[in-house]
């Protein structure tokens, strides 16, 4: 704590270039400012400034340790600022972009409407990638690879996709055993609204290093509705583990090619860089966190 003193009053002279200024600030004679220094600059063996009867200028030693204190103190501050935020009863609005699927995070939500009645939350879910600071929102729900580096991100979860399909449809047209079988099915996509493209499932290559051209027979950009049309035996589709969960253990879907879809999905959230956490952004993030995102060991297993 003497050494961040002495960084302090090193910073003042610097900044002020003379004793009086900083001596009136702090309240104490010119004389103890100038001794203060001058133990710093024993103490680092090094001279911080040039004095002169009318001058007072950084060497370039004190140059140096001009911006390594600033930096050293700019941490202090943000340390301090952040336990004190902690200790803020989360409250005021926060805007929220989420993945268009709501399913994934209601308990989430849930929980923290429960716990932090006083935020205001205003969710926005959309497939589309949101301009988290031009849109005005103080967070954003991502999955996949990130690309932009002016948003600090943590992660929340993971996801996986699986292949399903009712046994009413199984029965009627057999259960695939290799990838190259669905080439006989009925395939239900899903078109990535951003960019059009069809989203590929997660099955191997096959010996030329190549993706399988699966039947187009139905394409849309929903889950629901692609999940509607699996459960009535029209199709197989490929959709994220936790939106048919409770279907494959009711055994209204069974999934299939378990061995060759092996895939995991990161979940996060983002914010810009230039904010600090808030206590409500803080306390959102530890709750999607702490409830699971994501299909749970065994979760999968027969009823």
């Amino acid at each position: 704590m003497d050494n961040l003193g002495s960084m302090g009053v090193f910073v003042r002279v610097a900044e002020r270039l003379g004793f009086s200024a900083v001596a009136r600030e702090l309240g104490l004679s010119p004389s103890a400012v100038g001794k203060a220094i001058a133990r710093l600059e024993e103490r680092l063996g090094v001279r911080l400034f040039h004095r002169s009867t009318r001058t007072l200028a950084l060497t370039a030693d004190g140059e140096r340790f001009l911006e390594r204190c600033l930096r050293i103190l700019a941490e202090v501050e943000a340390a301090e600022l952040e336990m004190s935020n902690a200790s803020e009863t989360p409250h005021g609005k926060l805007r929220v972009s989420l993945p268009k699927y709501s399913g994934l995070f209601q308990p989430a939500i849930a929980s923290f409407m429960k716990h932090y009645p006083a935020v205001e939350l205003d969710l926005d879910f959309s497939d589309h990638i949101v301009d988290v600071i031009g849109d005005g929102f103080d967070a954003a729900v991502r999955t996949g690879k990130l690309t932009d580096s002016s948003l600090k991100r943590r992660k929340i979860g993971a996801l996986q996709r699986v292949l399903v399909g009712s046994p009413a449809y199984f029965e009627q047209h057999g259960r695939p055993q290799q990838p190259a079988d669905l080439l006989a099915h009925t395939c239900l996509h899903y078109r990535f609204p951003t960019n059009g493209r069809l989203e590929p499932w997660p099955l191997p290559m096959n010996d030329e290093e190549e993706t399988i051209e699966l039947p187009r027979s139905f394409v849309c950009n929903s889950i629901e509705m692609r999940l509607h049309l699996t459960l009535n035996g029209q199709g197989i589709a490929c959709l994220p583990d936790f939106s048919v969960a409770d279907y494959v253990q009711q055994g209204q879907l069974q999934t299939i090619l378990e061995d060759c879809t092996q895939n995991s999905i990161p979940i996060w959230i983002v914010w810009p860089s230039s904010r600090d956490l808030s206590p409500k952004l803080r306390a959102f993030i530890d709750c999607l966190g702490q409830t699971s995102l994501g299909i749970k060991k065994g979760q999968f297993d027969a009823p």
